[in-house]
């Protein structure tokens, strides 16, 4: 039985990989949109997330469009969102991502596009007779899989976006730190300069007047 358990989890992990959608970090440089495209059928439960990981304000636009050129979702500036719809026809689903606010930051991006459920960890799974208790273990690894693989994903979304903030920070302590260098000896050389001037022997002139 025990094997037969190690069999189900590694089907388990394999199903992981299998759900359909796009999954993708990307660079959206300044002044540019960047658009991507997924086939969708009639009545999919489909999820647009996504997440700003570095540059400037960590904001973007995002519009989300059906086979028509309908809108669908749409906002501004965003850092990170979620939105969950329900494809009313066929086709090619749109959604974009644009930096043309900015004029000179690029961004990190990061999106999960997910099409439909998963598929059912066993092919009676839907089955009216209960599950085994091999065959629920093996369900509930397979849940517990799914919610580490959504934890890792978001953990290290956040390492990246606190990395980018500390090198962002510890380049601006660096230029401080210059900065501070170079009025400090510009004060000091002013100092020294006028301290001699105090002290410095001054030429006097004497005139006599002849009668």
């Amino acid at each position: 039985i025990s094997f037969r358990v190690l069999l189900q989890v590694l089907w388990a992990q394999l199903l992981c990989g299998w759900v359909l959608g796009s999954e993708l970090t990307f660079e959206l440089p300044d002044n540019a949109k960047q658009c991507f495209y997924e086939d969708v059928i009639v009545g999919t439960k489909c999820t647009l997330e996504f997440q700003v990981v570095t540059g400037g304000h960590y904001d973007v636009d995002c519009r989300l469009e059906d086979p028509d050129g309908t809108t669908l979702y749409k906002e501004m500036k965003k850092q990170y969102d979620s939105f969950t719809f329900t494809a009313a026809k066929n086709g090619t689903f749109k959604f974009c991502f644009s930096n043309e606010f900015s004029t000179f930051t690029h961004k990190t991006v990061y999106f999960d596009f997910q099409v439909g459920d998963d598929p059912p960890l066993f092919p009676n799974e839907n089955r009216v007779t209960a599950l085994t208790q091999c065959e629920s273990a093996c369900v509930s690894i397979h849940e517990a899989l799914k919610s580490v693989i959504d934890y890792q994903t978001h953990f290290r979304l956040r390492e990246a976006q606190g990395r980018s903030r500390a090198e962002d920070l510890n380049t601006r302590v660096a230029f401080w730190s210059i900065g501070e260098a170079i009025i400090l000896l510009v004060v000091s050389i002013s100092q020294v300069v006028l301290l001699r001037s105090f002290f410095s022997d001054r030429k006097t002139t004497t005139t006599r007047v002849g009668s």
